[in-house]
């Protein structure tokens, strides 16, 4: 029934009648096939509600997977109606084998992120961020995401070879660059230096534990927490949202302060300077009130020391605790607030006052008098 379809006259030559059929069977199995992805789809999505795996396969392989079917189906219609003989043929087969590698690569690297997903989702230990689990868990899920990303760069890097090795010269390239292996390393190695170096510290922090998703730190003179880690670079979200990009290579050359790198509980001071008529030991015993009436409180640290005297002031130092570095800024801020009311309700004396030693204007008369008499009684002298 095909022999209909296929070129009777020249190679070169191909009638519109001909190129019309051959156009609606390649349709009408693109068609056919993205109906069948549609399906599939369907069902994995309407059966698989209960189940993770199922669901994320849905999700994440919907595209890809229909892409294929698609490619697949073209490429199976145009071989059924064209004959092998054709001039055009070849190209048109080149061009879907392409195709067909490109969906392919994009569906299993669809699958590794679905591999990710499901890995994620069996390692969740609680919500609880004081729990060693939730520790565990963004360490993991670190690691996981830097596994994924690598796995998906060797995926798109053998789906590119793999489409190169459809020409006919990538053969003959390919034996003259192992001819020149030993010069090309050396020059690839040179201008790729800050780039891989790049991607092995991105490797070294996912797996050293240095720093985690989640994580709070302090660099270059800004608090924030670590939002993504990819194989050369890391995103930090600073307190005030924007989102400072640093290289992997930074974390690995430079010092910087990490707040939850063993647990997130926090110690915090309250420095205040005073009068040195404040009551130390009332004001102690108001700290404790405003801490145990404060729920960002987790009760392992409550002290007021004297840490200096000079100046004409006392420096007291309220030292406090909390779960977590934005726990712990609130109740640094409420702890301030409340010994600040404090002295302004009980003791106002107590804050800090400016004192100046002023003589009165009576006392000064006489001695004006005296010194005056005393420069009369040299001018007579002399």
């Amino acid at each position: 029934m095909l022999e209909g379809f296929e070129l009777q006259s020249s190679p070169r030559f191909t009638s519109a009648t001909q190129l019309a059929w051959i156009a609606a069977w390649v349709i009408a199995a693109i068609a056919v096939a993205y109906l069948l992805g549609w399906v599939v789809s369907w069902l994995l999505r309407r059966f698989g509600r209960d189940r993770g795996i199922v669901h994320d396969l849905a999700t994440f392989t919907r595209r890809p997977f229909r892409a294929t079917l698609m490619a697949i189906g073209a490429n199976i219609a145009l071989a059924a109606t064209v004959a092998a003989d054709t001039a055009w043929r070849p190209r048109v087969d080149h061009v879907l084998h392409i195709v067909i590698i490109a969906t392919v690569t994009w569906l299993v690297a669809s699958l590794v992120m679905v591999a990710e997903r499901r890995a994620v989702a069996r390692l969740t230990f609680g919500d609880d961020q004081l729990t060693g689990g939730h520790r565990r868990q963004r360490r993991i899920q670190t690691q996981v995401m830097t596994l994924r990303r690598l796995a998906i760069v060797i995926i798109v890097v053998l789906g590119a070879a793999a489409a190169l090795m459809t020409f006919p010269g990538f053969t003959q390239i390919g034996t003259t660059l192992f001819a020149s292996a030993g010069v090309l390393s050396v020059v690839a190695g040179l201008a790729a230096q800050t780039s891989l170096g790049s991607v092995f510290a991105g490797m070294q922090i996912s797996f050293s534990d240095a720093i985690r998703v989640g994580d709070i730190v302090v660099l270059e003179g800004e608090y924030g927490r670590i939002d993504e880690i990819t194989l050369t670079y890391v995103v930090v979200q600073i307190w005030d949202q924007r989102r400072l990009v640093l290289p992997t290579t930074y974390f690995t050359t430079n010092p910087f302060e990490n707040w939850t790198r063993n647990a997130t509980e926090l110690f915090g001071t309250v420095e205040m300077d005073v009068d040195f008529t404040v009551p130390i030991e009332e004001m102690r015993a108001e700290l404790q009130r405003l801490l145990t009436a404060n729920k960002l409180w987790d009760g392992r640290a409550s002290s007021l020391r004297v840490t200096d005297a000079v100046g004409g002031y006392l420096r007291v130092r309220p030292t406090v605790s909390a779960a977590d570095a934005d726990s712990l800024f609130l109740l640094r801020c409420a702890v301030r607030e409340g010994l600040i009311g404090w002295l302004q309700r009980t003791y106002p004396e107590a804050l800090p006052r400016f004192r100046v030693d002023q003589q009165l204007p009576a006392a000064t008369e006489p001695a004006r008098a005296a010194v005056s008499e005393r420069t009369d009684g040299a001018d007579r002298a002399g």
